[in-house]
């Protein structure tokens, strides 16, 4: 790597837990500013990628590209070119621009393969877009649901139905508490240039068991942090900057609900301790939302739950 690794906030995040000098020896080992080969072929499989990006009031937002498998390809290790376009009513409609941060997460749930990419966009076009590799990192299979999508060719017709609002609706609150699932998109908001390839906006996956995730009577949502791979990219953010952008998937409809939010860490304390397997909670008040119908031209086979799930807890 050309740059440091991490920035400010994920090395803080990383010293409070007590990993930091390990992750100075290993973040540039694991971190690369390259795609090794396996992970090129990674993405040129799969039929959807999860994207993270940042509108012009700095919102990070969380969204969802589907096609063909094929639709990704990597003309050399550094580049991604992706031969697709935003779904309707996506926020990546609006933040998608040549110069944009982006976070890829490239995740094969039935394999429980995951790979990230972050890097910026270039070369906008009507058909897709190509993104210039900043960091690339492979992530653990844990928490990850096995359930197999498949591309749906002439998904719908016309425009689906959007429901926009400040706060959850009654489908939305159904929809987040049925959830085993998540994404959840995060920016760094320091120096961009002392922070090097370290910047930039970061996609990451959350599992769970279904109801991992906890609406609370003024739609408040609160999700426990199991043990991961200690980079503590998605924290490292809201350390740094507490909005974020949440992605929930309804693996039956295809209805996609993406969130405004801000964030907070909850390091320890009784509710910690409550929820077994819980290494901290993030909570996330809800700033608004948007909920679109039957918009993702995938299907689904049935799941299968992490089995390191079988040590975590519930919320009670």
């Amino acid at each position: 790597m050309s740059s440091a690794t991490f920035h400010e906030g994920e090395r803080a995040v990383q010293e409070r837990v007590g990993v930091r000098d390990r992750l100075a020896q290993l973040g540039p080992r694991v971190i690369r500013d390259f795609m090794p080969e396996q992970h090129r072929e990674f993405f040129g499989q799969l039929p959807f990628v999860i994207a993270g990006t940042v509108d012009d009031a700095g919102q990070p937002w969380a969204s969802v590209l589907a096609a063909p498998p094929g639709f990704i390809q990597s003309p050399d290790p550094q580049q991604l070119v992706l031969q697709a376009r935003p779904l309707p009513a996506d926020p990546l409609q609006a933040t998608l621009a040549d110069g944009a941060a982006i976070g890829l997460l490239g995740i094969e749930p039935h394999t429980r393969r995951r790979n990230r990419m972050n890097g910026v966009v270039q070369g906008l076009n009507a058909s897709g877009f190509r993104v210039q590799l900043s960091q690339s990192f492979g992530n653990c299979p844990k928490y990850i649901q096995a359930r197999e999508p498949v591309y749906v060719e002439g998904h719908r017709s016309g425009s689906p139905a959007v429901h926009s609002a400040a706060q959850l609706d009654d489908a939305a609150r159904r929809m987040i508490e049925a959830a085993d699932t998540l994404y959840i998109a995060t920016a760094y908001a320091g120096d961009q240039l002392e922070a090097g390839r370290a910047g930039g906006v970061d996609v990451s996956h959350r599992g769970g068991k279904p109801g991992f995730v906890r609406v609370d009577a003024d739609g408040t949502l609160t999700v426990p942090d199991f043990m991961g791979n200690f980079f503590f990219n998605t924290l490292g953010n809201i350390a740094v900057n507490p909005r974020a952008g949440l992605l929930f998937i309804d693996f039956d409809n295809g209805d996609l609900l993406y969130l405004a939010v801000t964030a907070d860490i909850i390091w320890d304390g009784p509710e910690v301790a409550a929820f077994d397997g819980a290494q901290r909670l993030l909570r996330f008040k809800v700033q608004s939302m948007k909920r679109v119908e039957a918009s993702l031209p995938l299907r689904w086979g049935p799941a299968e739950l992490s089995p390191v799930l079988e040590a975590t807890g519930a919320w009670t």
